[in-house]
């Protein structure tokens, strides 16, 4: 088992910046890659970054492109998603997310563990 826990979310204004870190306990954090999903009511979970096990290959859906950052520390157990110039679509329950797989799944169902969701809301 895996267990992982978000923080950093939190309320900023369209412009501003996050970061959301996810720490994960229980196996060998660097057999794992790591997504970062998020979901807003009334909607399915989509996927915003993943990294790969070593941190060397990263994803990023096309709209987060250039403004998010997706790092990982295996020495601290930890992956991060650094957010800038946040826009108010952006808001939703963020989730991180690992896989025991060798590539980055895109699909939540791929994902085997998953954290409990820290909340980012941007104000206009």
């Amino acid at each position: 088992q895996v267990q992982l826990v978000e923080s950093g979310g939190g309320l900023v204004q369209a412009g501003g910046s996050l970061r959301l870190s996810c720490t994960a306990s229980g196996r060998t954090f660097s057999n794992y890659v790591m997504g970062w999903f998020r979901q807003v009511p009334g909607k399915e979970r989509e996927f915003v970054s993943g990294i790969s096990r070593g941190g060397a290959t990263t994803y990023y859906k096309d709209s987060v492109k250039d403004r998010f950052t997706i790092s990982r520390d295996n020495a601290k157990n930890t992956v991060y998603l650094q957010m800038n110039s946040l826009k108010p679509e952006d808001t939703a329950v963020y989730y991180c997310a690992a896989d025991g797989s060798v590539v980055v799944p895109k699909t939540p169902r791929a994902y085997d563990y998953w954290g409990q969701g820290t909340q980012v809301t941007v104000s206009s």
